[in-house]
Order: C-alpha cells, then sequence, then structure tokens
C-alpha cells in the first residue's frame, strides 16, 4: 500500500521548532500544491498535533514563512549595529543581502519557499502583512538617521524601494537558476546609493 502525502510515519521524530515544522510544510507544499494542502495533513507529517501547530503559526499560510519573525529581528540588530557614519544607502544594501543570504545546502529549498510567496495568490495577498513588518523596521532605521519620524514620506519611499530591489532579485533569481542572489541584490541596491539615472 503506498503510504500518502502528509500521513504520518511510523516512528517519525515529532517536529518541534518552527524551521522544522517549516520544512516539513514546503515539502508538503511541493508535492501536493499549498491549497490541497491541508492542515490536519501538515501537523501529521510534523508528526504534532493541530492544536501545536499552531503554537507556532498563527495561520497555513504562515508556515512557508519560515524564521521570517527571527530573521526580521536580526536584520534590525544589523542595521541598529552599522556605524553612524557608514553611508546610508550603502548599509542598507548591506542589509538587504546580508537578510537574503542562504547557505549552498539552503538554496533550493529557499528558492521553493520563494516561488511559493511569489505566485500562490493567498500567500501573495498574505504577504502584505509581512512586508508590512519589513517596511517598519527598514523605515524606522532611516528616520533614526536622517533625523525624521518613520512615518514621514522620505523613510517610507526607502523603505518601498528597498523592498522593490528585493523583489526584483527575487523575480530573476527564480527566473535564471545560474543567478547569484547576493549579486542581483547588490546590482538593484546601487538603485539606492547612485540613483535611478545611473547606468546599471
Amino acid at each position: 500500500m503506498t503510504p500518502q502525502i502528509g500521513a504520518p510515519r511510523a516512528g517519525r521524530r515529532p517536529s518541534t521548532t518552527r524551521a522544522e515544522i517549516g520544512q516539513v510544510g514546503l515539502d508538503l507544499f511541493a508535492a501536493n500544491g499549498f491549497e490541497a494542502t491541508t492542515v490536519e495533513q501538515l501537523s501529521a507529517a510534523a508528526g504534532i498535533s493541530r492544536r501545536t501547530l499552531f503554537r507556532y503559526f498563527d495561520s497555513k499560510n504562515d508556515v512557508p514563512w519560515g524564521e521570517f519573525d527571527a530573521e526580521l529581528h536580526r536584520m534590525r540588530e544589523f542595521l541598529h549595529a552599522l556605524p553612524a557614519d557608514a553611508p546610508l544607502g550603502a548599509g542598507l544594501v548591506q542589509a538587504l543581502v546580508d537578510f537574503n543570504t542562504v547557505t549552498p545546502e539552503q538554496t533550493q529549498r529557499h528558492r521553493l519557499r520563494m516561488r511559493l510567496l511569489l505566485t500562490v495568490p493567498a500567500l501573495q495577498a498574505h504577504a502584505t502583512l509581512k512586508y508590512a513588518e519589513w517596511l517598519r523596521a527598514v523605515a524606522e532605521h532611516v528616520a533614526h538617521r536622517t533625523g525624521c519620524r518613520p512615518d514621514e514620506q522620505g523613510p517610507r519611499t526607502t523603505a518601498w524601494m528597498a523592498l522593490g530591489v528585493a523583489l526584483a532579485a527575487y523575480e530573476r533569481w527564480l527566473d535564471d537558476e545560474g543567478a547569484d542572489l547576493g549579486d542581483l541584490l547588490r546590482t538593484g541596491g546601487r538603485l539606492l546609493t547612485d540613483g535611478i539615472t545611473a547606468p546599471h
């Protein structure tokens, strides 16, 4: 009898961290499709109860984001640690590259994650909540460095530009297996440091 995708495996150690559950989720979404994968399948494959699953994630839509909250906290710390005399644009590009760096072993799984986040309608809608948190972190840094409020036009515009750089880099990276994500981020990031009239 062929086991079903999402069925618990005998003797499987339960997944007990956000990262582990997220990896299980990515495997299921790749095999079954995001919409077709149920919360029951996800919790069974992770070897945990539905109730336990929701202790780690607010909804199924949060699962593909993995450790996003922890990484966002790390990005805030990275920005805070930048030297006070470092150029603002260059510091933001460094933070973009650092936030989106994965090890070679994580690359294919990260491609799967980002393909889901950028193409599945339900996840695209949910992404607005995640982007809002990311944008706030960047805007607060820009505001701190420029002496204005995070909700003013300058910090908000800069944050959206930085997000645009990241999304454009990911779109290109997903289209080209040979592309280097860090190089794409740095190339796009020059728009933040040199301006859009400079050749790129």
